[in-house]
């Protein structure tokens, strides 16, 4: 049977990055105190350091960037989709005129 994957939220994460960063914990004390891997921190800091506080959006949420070009590109190919339906439309009506 497949592990739970488990999940943290981003005030944890936070956290967690600043035992390292601001109580000088080593990454190895702060991994073995939360019980986590060394490199899982590591990952967590970079994206801090890259993102701020837009790093950790939460359970399915997604930046506002990200969430637009989700919407948009679902619009576009709805959007093709019924272009192709005209353009079948419209040569069958052609045929049938003729």
């Amino acid at each position: 049977m497949a592990k739970k994957r488990r999940t943290y939220t981003s005030e944890f994460k936070a956290e967690a990055v600043k035992l390292v960063t601001e109580q000088d914990y080593s990454f190895a004390e702060a991994a073995r105190s939360l019980g986590l891997s060394e490199n899982l921190i590591r990952s967590w800091r970079k994206t801090l350091e890259a993102a701020g506080d837009q790093a950790f959006p939460g359970h399915g949420k997604l930046p506002a960037l990200e969430d637009e070009l989700r919407r948009l590109r679902a619009d576009n190919k709805r959007l093709q989709a019924e272009r192709d339906i005209l353009k079948k439309a419209m040569a069958f009506f052609a045929r049938e005129a003729i």
